[in-house]
C-alpha cells in the first residue's frame, strides 16, 4: 500500500525526515532537495516551507534549520555562472 503524504509533503519526505533519530544538516538537505525537485512545476515553493515549518517546526532538529534556510533563499531564480561568473 502506497503511503500519502499532504498537498505540502505530497511524498512524506519532510515528515519521515522528522522521524529518523540523529540524522543530520547534510542528509537533510539532500531530502529538502529531493523534495523541492518533486514540487509541481508552477508551485510556489515558500508557502509550502511556511506550512512544513508550521505542522512539523521542532526547535533544534536539522531539518527544521533547513526548512529555514530554504525559506530565507526563496524567491525567483537567479542566473549564475556565464561571462559575468568567468570575470571573478
Amino acid at each position: 500500500m502506497k503511503k500519502k503524504g499532504t498537498p505540502d509533503d505530497p511524498k512524506g519526505l519532510i515528515a519521515e525526515a522528522y522521524k529518523i533519530d540523529g540524522i543530520g544538516i547534510g542528509e537533510c538537505r539532500s531530502i529538502f532537495l529531493d523534495w523541492a525537485l518533486s514540487l509541481p512545476r508552477n508551485a510556489e515553493a515558500r508557502e509550502h516551507v511556511e506550512a512544513l515549518l508550521a505542522r512539523h517546526g521542532q526547535e533544534g532538529h536539522p531539518m527544521t534549520e533547513v526548512l529555514r534556510e530554504g525559506l530565507s533563499r526563496s524567491g525567483p531564480p537567479r542566473r549564475r555562472g556565464g561571462a559575468s561568473g568567468r570575470r571573478h
